[in-house]
């Protein structure tokens, strides 16, 4: 009775539990187990038993999502937040075994020392000397008053403790990478040692590959001995029937009558904008000019022959169908140059940590900027060097060399090309304010003005029916067959494969950018001979499992293409090394079936034997021979040799070998990323996205 009055008591918390796993387990049955594991729920991975936590992981991949600016997709956001995150709890744990702290005081050195900070007018004292103490204030303001700049600064005082973290690990570790005068010197003797000998060779491919018999058991031993070289991450196989929506010709033409009834009251409407909107453009109003090499060359003698006003279509350019109203015709140059000076303001695109400018007080220095110059047009160029953000024109005063009118930003753009040589003036773009000087024109000839109306060329509905119940009763086919390949070949398809793909991978080969189809390959439920029918944007796939990988040791038959050739050689080595006999080189070339060949002057660093090609091993072993000594049964990467060395020529002496030693020395410390991934491999990562992403 105790125990059902607990339970009574507490009916409507077990409601609650119960209910919610059961919510889960019919949104995705796989997740029911994970509901009650709190490990999969708050935590993404693990680094030498360190969480990363969902949480942490998420606030990180939106900062950078934002920072990439939409350029980015998810996969690929979460592929690089996650090595980021990684790499830092790797060398932080490297420091903190070493017994090496990156404090705040280490990071607040960095950050006044800069020179942005200590040349800041806003941060030094009345006779110009950094003020520490004004710098503290305007972070407390910033942190205080503007949410927006503090974030830069946050950021960019991360960027800098992560920075020191990684370079201080790289600094200690290269400290201890030089390189002797011994070194240099062996380094120098082993490139150049000349070896003259003789060589008898016998190929592999002198064996035919159907004397030799490979059972599974020998792959499957083969990859048992050597397996770090046989691990794998979970992947899938799939094959594949697409069918593409395209457009047919009916659909095209279709098209093109009904925007050639448009053609009358396009010509004879006085608001080309609202008429492009009204009647459904898919193209808005270009405002633009237009030069001849800019237009279909199919169509552009007919534009430039015409005059204002005149419509010239509707005509086919790529995948779009076209009509366009000339509706300005003058004369412009093919290119120009100028000078600018870019001054930029906080919220302007690309616009550097340091620049706490408002836009207000950016278009007055701009303004101040022209004064001086119109006033002295010799000034420009100091000027241009000392207040303009563009560093790549800067550095030339302010030049910009011959451009043509695509390549600038369209405020700039208009400036330079309408205006005329010698004109000066601040014009406002995307990136902040620019005083510009048009410093030349040339190649002045006829450009317009167009108003084009656009329709993209797409599968008309019918057409998108069609292709549909193609895909559906290759669907349907493939239930009733039970076999994805016999139903394929039935109706004359031709599947295609996708295979390895992995847990967090969002492209398919042969189809794009399709993460539903690869979650799919790892749900659970699925099972190899599955099938799924996907609609997709612009076409239906339907899918078809072929193949499970888990985590781990590679399969037998992922290997045997990588494993067959290395096992064939072997036994036909064993086969051919029967035939390797005698004492001397001209017996052991008659015994099998081959001749004595000649090495002259061949080195470690290009060891390449005539009539055999690259041949590592042989030449190696030859550097190291004895002189006069016939070395027997060599295998090698293309066949089995026996060898004799007659001779080793060492290079000339050098006076010193310095710069031998240099040369080692700097390309270890070079290694960095090397380093980086040697100790990676040696931490214990656990990485559990899949489980994000698996929907």
């Amino acid at each position: 009775m105790a125990v059902l009055s607990k339970i009574r008591e507490r009916s409507m918390f077990l409601i609650i539990i119960i209910g919610l796993a059961l919510f889960a387990f019919v949104l995705d049955p796989s997740t029911l187990g994970d509901f009650f594991n709190s490990s999969k729920v708050n935590e993404v991975g693990e680094v030498d038993g360190e969480a990363i936590s969902r949480q942490e992981f998420a606030n990180e991949l939106e900062s950078y999502k934002k920072q990439a600016g939409g350029s980015i997709s998810e996969m690929q956001a979460a592929k690089t937040v996650w090595e980021n995150i990684v790499r830092k709890k790797v060398y932080k744990n490297q420091l903190d075994k070493a017994g090496i702290t990156i404090g705040e005081a280490d990071i607040w050195n960095e950050i006044v020392n800069a020179p942005f900070v200590q040349n800041n007018p806003q941060y030094q004292n009345e006779v110009g000397m950094f003020d520490e103490n004004k710098f503290k204030q305007f972070l407390a303001d910033t942190k205080e008053n503007n949410a927006q700049l503090w974030a830069q600064w946050s950021s960019y005082m991360n960027q800098l403790r992560d920075n020191a973290q990684t370079s201080t690990f790289n600094n200690l570790v290269t400290a201890g990478l030089g390189a002797s005068l011994k070194e240099g010197e062996m380094q120098y003797l082993v490139n150049n040692t000349k070896l003259n000998g003789q060589f008898v060779y016998v190929p592999y491919t002198s064996v035919a590959d159907s004397l030799i018999k490979l059972k599974k058991s020998d792959i499957e031993a083969y990859i048992k001995s050597h397996k770090d070289q046989f691990q794998v991450e979970a992947s899938r196989d799939i094959s594949y029937v697409k069918f593409d929506i395209l457009a047919t010709q009916e659909d095209e033409q279709a098209i093109m009558d009904n925007i050639a009834g448009l053609k009358e009251d396009f010509k004879v409407t006085e608001n080309d904008a609202l008429f492009l909107s009204e009647n459904d453009s898919d193209t808005n109003l270009n405002t633009g000019y237009q030069f001849k090499s800019n237009l279909n060359a199919l169509i552009t003698d007919a534009i430039f022959e015409a005059n204002k006003g005149d419509i010239v279509g509707p005509y086919k350019d790529l995948k779009a169908i076209k009509l366009s109203k000339v509706t300005e015709v003058v004369q412009f140059p093919d290119s120009v140059k100028a000078s600018h000076i870019l001054i930029p303001f906080l919220g302007a695109q690309r616009v550097a940590p340091e620049v706490t400018r408002t836009e207000e007080e950016a278009k007055q220095l701009a303004d101040s900027l022209l004064s001086v110059v119109k006033r002295r047009r010799s000034k420009f160029s100091d000027l241009a060097k000392e207040f303009s953000s563009d560093q790549g024109s800067a550095q030339k005063g302010g030049v910009y060399d011959w451009f043509n009118y695509n390549r600038m930003t369209p405020a700039f753009r208009d400036f330079t090309f309408e205006g005329k040589k010698g004109d000066m003036g601040v014009v406002k773009s995307p990136f902040g304010f620019h005083v510009i000087k048009i410093d030349g024109q040339k190649n002045k000839q006829k450009v317009v003005k167009l108003a084009t109306y656009t329709k993209n060329i797409v599968p008309s509905e019918e057409t998108e029916n069609a292709v549909f119940r193609q895909a559906e009763e290759f669907a349907l086919a493939v239930s009733k067959a039970d076999n994805f390949f016999d139903a394929a070949k039935q109706l004359s398809y031709k599947p295609r494969p996708a295979v390895g793909l992995k847990a967090l991978d969002e492209n398919v080969p042969g189809i794009g950018n399709e993460r539903q189809i690869v979650s799919w390959t790892f749900s659970n439920e699925i099972s190899v001979n599955d099938f799924k029918r996907f609609d997709l944007e612009g076409s239906h796939v339907v899918a078809f499992l072929t193949g499970k990988e888990e985590k781990g040791l590679m399969s037998v038959n992922k290997a045997t293409s990588k494993v067959r050739p290395i096992l064939m050689n072997e036994k036909k080595a064993a086969i051919l090394l029967e035939k390797f006999n005698g004492a001397a080189l001209e017996e052991i070339a008659k015994s099998a079936g081959s001749s004595v060949r000649t090495a002259n002057n061949i080195t470690l660093k290009s060891p390449t034997l005539s009539g055999v090609g690259v041949a590592p091993k042989v030449v190696g072993a030859m550097y190291n021979a004895e002189i006069g000594k016939v070395y027997n049964k060599i295998e090698g990467n293309r066949g089995v040799f026996a060898f004799i060395l007659k001779s080793k020529e060492s290079p000339t002496a050098l006076p010193n070998y310095d710069a031998n030693r240099k040369r080692i020395a700097e390309a270890r410390k070079r290694q960095t990323f090397k380093m980086y991934e040697a100790i990676k491999k040696a931490s214990d990562v656990e990485d559990n996205r899949a489980f994000m992403y698996s929907n």
